[in-house]
């Protein structure tokens, strides 16, 4: 594959930054901003620049390390996976056309201070011949944004410097006329003025010496940028009356006009044109770079990565770059599409700081250059006034942004997700994390003692399956000198009295305490044995629990059948509400098991269960098999934490431990004596985060439903369900 020439100097580098924020944002939303805000415009200005320095920092970290072309997708894409980095490469590639059409529209009201021209065709006209000259290289490009700027600032040097003077203190009174809420809002609106900083990340593969010319270039373009805006705007707010300049179409003309006449006017309209033209120029410059490089990964066709050989760019993401520009120019309205842009690059904003820190705790080899400072705590405001700042841009921002991201979210389950096999470093992080958390609380599991174990008996059992739940209830408590509570609950009809019925032993209460009193003596354990009569079997075996305050329940498990599931399951209903540990048990018999399988379901083992499966293997001198559901797309990555878990786990059982990751279909040949498995969550969330086993029927199983207290949530499933 071909690969681009490093020709673009810092001189080049800080060009293509600053003319790729100096657009729109100056020369647009004063204005619109002023009319929001009042005079406080001035500190908007200079609060955004502020909250844009810490994805600035990160992304110079990350492209001294990276130096590839792809810029923000191919951060996000590393550090975050690739789901994410199609979120952000289509995103931001919309983004930056959107804001380009909207620069290239936004020159022509400047234009039109002179001469009478029709807006669109101007700016299609425009857009074509800048995309011809990308299509010529990257250095002609370069070169011709140096040539821009140079003029561009010269004439708003000019600008600053003549209308300083003639600035009066009386129109920044009252300050802040919008109140805190008026700058917030002001400050999310002239936001995407600065989203042209990190452009140049995305051409990094092309820049002479990266580690030095990228860090300078984003962090000094910011510096001078944000300074220039803010001398601007407020010889804007200082020179003008604000009842006339508030929603101006050309806010900057008409200061000069002011102070510098109709020469002063002519270079703001100059300065004005160019920085716009500019601003569409670095666009696709370097949005085009994003479908080039997500070619590269396998995440849009191979067909948009071809480098022209004549000229050496990516001529078809070029190509498809204008085209999208010319058609948005022509057919939507762009200023309300920027906002949707504005909020996206914010949202891309905040990732960018999530994949640094993704990238400094991973396990991988990440050897930038440069150090963003302040790590984390700068990532960290980096990410919560993101937050802050997207509460204010209103619910079709939002929503636009949200719909973005969901269209590139189904183009890669649809496309991408079949022809890749890789995954994020943030993946890496969290998986070993949740590995951690899920280890220290199987310690905790481990630890805690069961002093009482409730053997609920709901129908007539035969002598050997009672004494399999009474033997099971008593390998729970023994270590702790615990006891056994066998109850038989029995439900008699609503027109029954329950008086009537307690009053009458039946023959298989009778029974029942004979048979439990004979099989505690045989093996040696107390048993607290009693009857409870009930309309409401469910309802009475929870509030005998709460009320005993036992540590387990112990019942046989009778299979779901679909009216079961239709009207409600008792022993369902009883699992949910119980305030204690379940246990159910598919009874085959239960005789001193010496081969004790612990069943997953490819997400890290319950702690329950495990303290379970440990004290049936200790209190029987058996031996333990974790058997592991193998992924279906292994990575390396993910098989490396994944087996760290599996040996931390293994070391902290009491028995001698085997790990099998034979697929649970494959295993009939496995003959337990127990097997033991988390219980499924019945409800909604279940039905897509629980991976019910199929294990053969061909020995005892006891399925586990650990206290409502001890259960994940459903963001904690979703996580172990998606990384393991």
């Amino acid at each position: 594959m071909k690969t681009l020439e490093r020709d673009l100097g810092l001189p080049t580098v800080l060009a293509i930054s600053i003319g790729a924020m100096i657009g729109s944002g100056i020369f647009i939303l004063p204005a619109l901003a002023l009319d929001i805000a009042g005079p406080s415009v001035v500190l908007a200005y200079l609060l955004a620049g502020v909250l844009v320095i810490p994805a600035a920092v990160s992304k110079s970290e990350m492209a001294t390390a990276m130096p590839e072309a792809g810029g923000t997708y191919l951060y996000i894409e590393r550090g975050m996976g690739p789901m994410m980095g199609t979120v952000a490469g289509v995103g931001t590639w919309f983004s930056l056309a959107f804001k380009g059409g909207l620069a290239l529209v936004g020159g022509v009201p400047y234009l039109l201070v002179f001469f009478d021209l029709p807006t669109k065709p101007v700016a299609v006209a425009l857009a074509v011949v800048l995309i011809l000259i990308n299509l010529v290289g990257a250095k002609q490009t370069g070169r011709l944004q140096v040539a821009i700027v140079v003029v561009m600032l010269a004439a708003l040097g000019w600008f600053v410097a003549g209308s300083a003077p003639q600035s009066t203190g009386t129109n920044f009174s009252p300050f802040f006329g919008g109140g805190l809420g008026g700058l917030l809002e002001a400050t999310g609106l002239v936001f995407v003025s600065y989203a042209g900083v990190t452009k140049v990340a995305s051409i990094a593969e092309e820049v002479e010496q990266p580690d030095r010319n990228i860090p300078l270039g984003i962090l000094g373009s910011l510096a001078f940028t944000t300074l220039l805006y803010v001398l601007i705007v407020a010889i804007i707010v200082g020179v003008t009356d604000a009842g006339t300049v508030a929603g101006s179409a050309t806010p900057v003309a008409a200061a000069a006009n002011q102070t510098l006449g109709t020469l002063g006017v002519a270079a703001v309209v100059l300065a004005a044109i160019l920085a716009l033209v500019s601003t569409a120029n670095a666009g696709i410059l370097s949005s085009s770079r994003y479908p080039f490089a997500m070619a590269r990964d396998g995440l849009v066709p191979e067909s948009l990565a071809a480098v022209s050989d004549r000229f050496g760019t990516p001529s078809l993401s070029i190509t498809l770059t204008g085209a999208v520009l010319v058609l948005l120019i022509a057919f939507v309205p762009i200023v309300e599409i920027a906002k949707l842009a504005s909020a996206f690059q914010i949202l891309v904003f905040i990732l960018i700081n999530v994949a640094l820190v993704a990238f400094r705790r991973g396990d991988t080899d990440y050897e930038p250059s440069f150090a963003a400072p302040l790590y984390p705590w700068m990532q960290g405001f980096g990410v919560l006034s993101g937050i802050v700042l997207l509460t204010q841009m209103g619910t079709i921002a939002i929503t636009g942004a949200v719909g973005i991201t969901v269209g590139s979210i189904a183009w890669y389950f649809l496309y991408a997700s079949t022809r890749i096999d890789r995954e994020g470093v943030a993946a890496d992080v969290v998986r070993r994390e949740v590995g951690r958390s899920r280890i220290a609380e199987t310690e905790d599991a481990l630890d805690e003692q069961r002093y009482e174990v409730l053997v609920a008996i709901t129908r007539d059992i035969s002598r050997e399956r009672e004494r399999a739940l009474l033997e099971l209830a008593a390998d729970q408590v023994r270590p702790h000198d615990g006891r056994v509570v066998a109850v038989w609950f029995e439900e008699v009809p609503d027109q029954e009295p329950l008086e009537t019925a307690a009053e009458t032993q039946t023959p298989a209460e009778v029974a029942f305490e004979s048979q439990t009193d004979e099989l505690a003596a045989e093996l040696g354990i107390e048993v607290d044995v009693g009857e409870i009569v009930s309309h409401d079997t469910k309802h009475s075996m929870v509030n005998f629990a709460d009320h005993r305050r036992v540590d387990t329940i112990v019942a046989e498990h009778e299979r779901l059948r679909l009216r079961s599931r239709l009207i409600g399951d008792p022993i369902d209903w009883m699992v949910r509400h119980a305030p204690c540990d379940v246990l159910l048990v598919d009874n085959q018999g239960y005789d001193s098991p010496q081969e004790i399988e612990l069943l997953g379901d490819g997400s890290p083992f319950d702690p329950t269960a495990i303290a379970v499966t440990d004290t049936v293997a200790v209190a029987n001198n058996g031996q333990v098999t974790l058997r592991f559901l193998p992924s279906t797309t292994p990575a390396e990555k993910r098989e490396r934490t994944v087996q760290e878990y599996r040996d931390e786990l293994a070391g902290l059982l009491s028995v001698s431990v085997e790990l099998d990751t034979t697929p649970t279909a494959d295993a009939v040949a496995s003959t337990p004596d127990v097997r033991i498995q988390r219980g499924a969550d019945y409800r909604l969330r279940g039905a897509f985060l629980d991976r019910k086993p199929r294990a053969p029927s061909n020995c005892t199983a006891i399925t586990v439903y650990p206290e409502k207290a001890n259960q994940p949530g459903f963001v904690r499933r979703l996580v172990e369900r998606v990384l393991f």
